[in-house]
């Protein structure tokens, strides 16, 4: 009988992918989307459907005690689903810890916990550390988050440690690329239009990791059977911050472009009144004071030497290859 998982955020960028992930490796797979999410990126035949509303506690409950009674559980889920983008900074912890926190507390009441429960994290949970020596952030490592979305992930996070006995495992990845992504396609249109602005003039130390290296990642986990684990993702190399943009130019066929250093003051100004503007017209904004603290990072190397000894893990796509392919499915798609 085939293994049933349910990825949450199906309708969006790394969830959308991690379903794909559950189908190639023979998987029942549930899609796990709202009402109104888009299913553009979702159409194999394969794929079934939960709706389930992580806003309301009481709904989610109901529609969960449903989907037990109609199809039984799930053998694991992958929660994918939470918001990187809010016009306002509680929606953060909103959208990250407390429906995370609804969700596990309601899939312990009703005796739904799977046998792993994935969650995807992010190495902001760390913040600006090791910004002296750059040294690789590592697990034993105390987290400093000065974002709301990070603080939002780690308190995600510590309430799964807190949870005794509940088989999680945690994925904490660096800058995710990739197909469908729209944060880094932002920086290929701008040089496309001959322009490429890079944050602040101190060495900054950067790490990505394809979109499909990180779904095999959660998979060996899996595969693995590890739990109560948490781990560093990226495809274990290190890049300064003009080497992603160079890549980009090089795709694009090399147009002529004019590259601008901000001045990270000047970043920060710039990025309180892009805020501003979209909390007037009750707007995510790409650029805001939060994105501004992750440009200003300089250190995002990372640790994944457990990724590798205990899941086996090894990347498939350095930077070059993951740029070549997810510039030409730009040009496919007629986003360039």
């Amino acid at each position: 009988m085939k293994k049933k998982v349910l990825v949450t955020g199906a309708s969006g960028f790394i969830g959308s992918f991690l379903v794909e992930g559950g189908l190639k490796r023979g998987m029942q797979v549930w899609a796990g989307v709202r009402k109104s999410s888009s299913r553009k990126y979702l159409q194999e035949q394969d794929i079934r459907f939960a709706v389930l509303d992580f806003t309301d506690s009481d709904h989610l409950a109901e529609q969960l005690q449903k989907h037990k009674l109609e199809h039984g559980g799930w053998d694991y889920i992958i929660h994918c689903a939470g918001v990187t983008k809010c016009s306002d900074k509680a929606d953060f912890e909103i959208g990250n810890y407390w429906a995370t926190r609804h969700f596990i507390e309601t899939l312990v009441r009703l005796d739904m916990v799977p046998e792993r429960f994935i969650y995807l994290s992010s190495l902001s949970v760390f913040g600006p550390i090791h910004e002296k020596d750059y040294m690789p952030i590592c697990e034993q490592d105390i987290p400093h988050p000065n974002t709301a979305y990070g603080k939002s992930k780690l308190h995600s996070e510590e309430f799964l440690f807190s949870m005794e006995d509940f088989p999680y495992v945690i994925f904490r990845p660096t800058g995710v690329y990739g197909p469908r992504e729209r944060d880094y396609y932002l920086m290929a249109e701008s040089i496309s239009r001959h322009l490429d602005i890079a944050a602040g003039f101190r060495r900054q130390d950067i790490t990505f990791v394809y979109v499909k290296d990180l779904v095999k990642a959660v998979y060996l986990a899996i595969e693995k059977k590890v739990s109560r684990r948490s781990y560093f993702v990226s495809d274990g190399k290190v890049y300064n911050s003009r080497t992603f943009s160079d890549l980009i130019r090089k795709e694009l066929g090399n147009p002529w472009w004019i590259r601008f250093t901000c001045p990270l003051p000047l970043l920060k100004v710039i990025s309180f009144f892009s805020e501003q503007a979209a909390k007037l017209f009750h707007k995510g904004s790409t650029l805001n004071l939060d994105k501004y603290k992750i440009m200003k990072q300089r250190n995002w190397r990372c640790d994944i030497t457990p990724l590798e000894k205990e899941l086996g893990y090894k990347a498939d796509y350095l930077l070059d290859k993951g740029v070549k392919e997810t510039i030409a499915w730009y040009k496919k798609e007629g986003w360039l």
